[in-house]
């Protein structure tokens, strides 16, 4: 039980590192108060550049390995196979959660696509890699990052499926919690997905803006 409670806290903590915050602060302006107002890579590269945006990506995707990492640590003390799916678990949860509802900022954050591309690929490399290339390939068909983060987010429970299917992975409860970080981050992008309806999503350049 304290093993859990220590990766669920540490795990939340890290998560709620505001990245894009801090970034936006170092350049002299709230990132809050800029472009949509949210705090992750995309508003944070559309508001201040490439130069900020894409650190804050790389840091964001960090905290899901770094908790991953860590959880399995734990796991490695407490010697029995089971605890390290469970604490991995618990660790991607909180970690998503510490990343959209951080505690310094009112419990407004990012939208947990950088943190579970991260908790992907510390959980699951290969499905964490297909997602990232299924990322970059909408991404440069449509210029749509929210796009792209919806059609990889829906690949990757299909993507374990197909793993565990295959018998390239057997923790079954890890499709569990891929399902639950798809239906996180398409609900976090409610007002794109309406927007992207109505034909009024923003779009990146060829420039990066």
């Amino acid at each position: 039980m304290i093993a859990l409670l220590t990766v669920a806290l540490v795990s939340y903590l890290i998560g709620s590192i505001p990245s894009g915050y801090i970034a936006g602060r170092i350049a002299g302006v709230d990132i809050r108060k800029v472009g949509s107002g949210n705090i992750g890579a995309t508003n944070v590269t559309r508001a201040l550049g490439k130069k900020y945006g894409y650190p804050v990506f790389a840091a964001d995707f960090s905290k899901g390995l770094v908790s991953v990492f860590i959880a399995s640590r734990i796991a490695l003390r407490l010697d029995t196979v089971e605890s390290t799916a469970l604490l991995e678990i618990v660790a991607a949860v909180c970690c998503v959660l510490g990343n959209a509802f951080p505690v310094w900022l009112g419990f407004r954050g990012g939208k947990g696509v950088a943190v579970s591309a991260g908790l992907l690929f510390g959980m699951m490399p290969w499905a964490g890699l297909i997602a990232i290339l299924v990322w970059i390939a909408t991404f440069y068909l449509t210029r749509y990052v929210s796009l792209a983060s919806i059609i990889a987010a829906l690949t990757m429970p299909l993507t374990v499926l197909a793993l565990l299917h295959f018998k390239r992975m057997t923790e079954w409860s890890f499709l569990y919690v891929s399902i639950c970080l798809t239906a996180f981050v398409i609900l976090r992008h409610r007002s794109n997905i309406s927007r992207l309806f109505h034909g009024t999503e923003e779009r990146f350049s060829k420039n990066g803006n």
